[in-house]
């Protein structure tokens, strides 16, 4: 069973006992999770749709885990003027595993 669901702003394409990363929630390790923003379900070869997100779909998900991601420069140059600067970003993830996807 496949969905594509919305999670903390972005779409997600799910399967059952997939693990991902998502941006951080505000959930501890262990905690049950649940997402009801389903926009479609396709249950092997029969799909729902819906107009925009399916009423009674919901994907239950369990966190694993917080941490961060790589670290991103950002280098800002102007040439001959002497002017360089840089700085470094490392953002919040949260690692979840997919229970369950009911429709």
């Amino acid at each position: 069973m496949i969905a594509i669901v919305n999670i903390a702003g972005q779409q997600f394409k799910v399967t059952e006992g997939q693990e991902l990363f998502v941006h951080q929630l505000e959930a501890e390790s262990g905690a049950s999770v649940s997402f009801d923003q389903v926009f479609l379900v396709d249950n092997d070869g029969s799909v729902l749709v819906g107009k925009p997100v399916l009423s009674n779909a919901k994907v239950n998900a369990t966190v694993i885990g917080n941490q961060k991601g790589d670290k991103v420069i950002i280098f800002k140059k102007k040439r001959r003027k002497g002017y360089q600067k840089k700085t470094g970003h490392r953002q919040s993830f949260t690692k979840i595993k997919i229970d369950s996807i009911t429709a």
